[in-house]
């Protein structure tokens, strides 16, 4: 039995939509609408703690932006940002954007992926 993460920001992909999204934070982060992103991201790299955790956990995790979710998944309708796990080609939320926006760190953030998994 294979299960995976996915992981998906409310962010379009490309190099516009990062550079948007960079000032975004920098100009304004308390309006910035993607919790998870701020959460697993600094303004222009991977937080060293998500990053640490992501890479050596032995989780396998998968990370993409709306657009790119929808396209892999036109079938499904989701509210973003969320945290979704792939088992056996079942989809169940595991992190809602209401619970992401609740959180106010990263370690938080990992432990209720511990938690859910």
């Amino acid at each position: 039995m294979i299960m995976k993460l996915l992981f998906i920001y409310n962010a379009n992909s490309g190099s516009l939509n990062a550079l948007l999204d960079a000032s975004h934070k920098l100009i304004s982060p308390s309006t910035y609408i993607c919790s998870l992103c701020a959460l697993t991201h600094d303004v222009f790299s991977e937080n060293i703690i998500w990053k640490n955790f992501r890479t050596e956990s032995h989780l396998d995790m998968e990370f993409y932006h709306k657009d790119e979710f929808e396209k892999l998944f036109p079938s499904i309708n989701l509210i973003y940002p969320t945290v979704l796990k792939l088992e056996e080609s079942q989809v169940t939320t595991i992190l809602s954007p209401d619970v992401l926006n609740e959180l106010s760190t990263v370690e938080e953030l990992i432990d209720r992926i511990k938690q859910s998994i």
